[in-house]
């Protein structure tokens, strides 16, 4: 992956006479509150959107939750919470998903979430499993699994067969996810800790891999305002390092004709569209519709730096556009070296 961007958005905040974009750039970021290199990648994406782009990220989106069909129905769990005086809104095309319009208790503290009928999760998230989906899969892997909301859902689609493993580096994060995975009453899944870019020793051939690469987390500034400062160019580049290898490793565990989804919840094509472009030149990989009903096509010459065509049919999600976090979703299928 290529300097380029860096250095032309570096030359665009640059020591000489101002520009105009500059300029624009500079007084966004005050408005706003962003630092003033983000600004400027995003006025060379998103161009005359960038005003709309910004004020979507000040609004708050709505909690959502997940019905867990292994132990209760949508319309019981439902009922539940609505007795207890939550107002709730289906999402189109996610039977399981709900947005919380209302509600007075604490949605981490019900018994109702306490014994697994529903959890917390963004519905991006759930949007890359379904992307994945893992109905009718006899193997699969999700290898950055905690804390566990994707690997519960994966677990649930398979109706708690076939086997499922997940894994992930943090020791810390590792307690989460085995406590989810209790609660959620998931029994088909193994929990590891190990590094994702050592799984390829263990020889596993998967039917479907999730990578949800760990990343800048631009995306999240709707429920986190504290990440519009707080990441600099030098974290992207040391990021999309980590990512090119996870991509690398978690395309060496499918089989032939296997699926891997790669997600993030940033904006970056450096952690997203660029580390699909490497990967296809380092694996045998090919870039697959998602089959999701939302979501804008991937960028196919993010900064004027050509990728991959096929990049199209990756989906980006907006907060503006989307009612979502900030979400990058690619679905890929292992084929024939």
């Amino acid at each position: 992956m290529g300097d380029g961007c860096f250095l032309s958005l570096a030359a665009l905040l640059g020591d000489g006479v101002m520009t105009v974009e500059a300029k624009r750039a500079q007084q966004l970021a005050r408005r706003y509150g962003y630092l003033e290199y983000m600004v400027a990648r995003y006025l060379a994406l998103f161009g005359q959107d960038t005003e709309a782009f910004l004020a979507g990220n000040e609004l708050a989106l709505a909690k959502s939750i997940r019905t867990n069909s292994l132990v209760s129905t949508p319309d019981r769990v439902i009922e539940r919470l609505e007795g207890k005086g939550f107002r709730l809104e289906a999402v189109a095309g996610l039977p399981y998903a709900f947005r919380v319009r209302e509600g007075r208790l604490p949605l981490g503290a019900t018994p109702e979430y306490l014994l697994g009928q529903y959890t917390l999760q963004s519905v991006a998230s759930m949007w890359a499993v379904e992307a994945l989906n893992p109905r009718g899969a006899k193997v699969v892997a999700d290898v950055c699994a905690a804390p566990g909301g994707k690997t519960t859902l994966i677990a649930q689609l398979m109706e708690n067969r076939g086997a499922l493993l997940a894994t992930d580096i943090s020791r810390m994060r590792m307690r989460a996810l085995r406590s989810n995975l209790s609660r959620m009453h998931v029994e088909n899944a193994l929990a590891m800790r190990v590094d994702a870019a050592q799984l390829p020793e263990l020889g596993i051939q998967a039917d479907a891999v999730l990578l949800d690469a760990p990343c800048t987390g631009e995306g999240l500034i709707p429920v986190d305002p504290t990440r519009k400062r707080s990441r600099q160019l030098e974290d992207l580049a040391t990021l999309a390092a980590v990512q090119q290898k996870l991509i690398v490793a978690a395309a060496a565990l499918l089989r032939e004709d296997g699926i891997l989804v790669y997600s993030t919840c940033s904006f970056a094509p450096e952690e997203n569209e660029q580390i699909i472009d490497y990967a296809l030149q380092k694996c045998p990989l090919r870039v697959t519709e998602t089959g999701l009903p939302i979501g804008d096509p991937g960028f196919t010459a993010p900064f004027g730096q050509p990728v991959d065509e096929s990049l199209v049919r990756a989906r980006r999600f907006y907060p503006y556009k989307h009612g979502t976090e900030g979400f990058f979703i690619c679905r890929l299928e292992k084929v024939r070296s």
